[in-house]
Formats: C-alpha cells, sequence, structure tokens
C-alpha cells in the first residue's frame, strides 16, 4: 500500500466516522470508518518505514552509483 492510498484511506475513514449520518440496516458506518483510518494508519506507519529505509541505504551505498562505462 503506497503512502497515498494509506492518506486516501483515512480520510474516508475519517468521513464515514464524523460526516455521515446515515443509517444501512446491519451496517454501522461509524464502524467501519474507524476500521478504515485505522488500515490507513498502519499502511500509512509501514510506507514510510520503507520509505525511510530505501533512503537511508541510498546513503549507506555513498550515493548515486557509478556511470555505466563507454560503450564502443
Amino acid at each position: 500500500m503506497t503512502i497515498g492510498t494509506s492518506l486516501f484511506l483515512i480520510a474516508v475513514g475519517a468521513i464515514l466516522k464524523y460526516a455521515v449520518t446515515a443509517h444501512i440496516g446491519g451496517v454501522d458506518l461509524q464502524v467501519v470508518g474507524v476500521i478504515l483510518i485505522i488500515v490507513g494508519l498502519v499502511g500509512l506507519v509501514i510506507g514510510v518505514a520503507m520509505w525511510l529505509s530505501a533512503r537511508n541505504s541510498y546513503w549507506r551505498r555513498g550515493g548515486a552509483p557509478p556511470p555505466p562505462p563507454d560503450a564502443y
């Protein structure tokens, strides 16, 4: 899950939790909103951790890789 998808899930969950007042039989939209917020937050934490890990490995290698040798 990307960071953008996580932010989208958080936004949809917040809308369902705080802005929607409709009632659907057998489904509590506020609970669905809380679940989406939690899933989005977990995805956001994992996405940021992966992004930072990739960023740190880039700097540990010493920056950009050397250019390829000239072709003949």
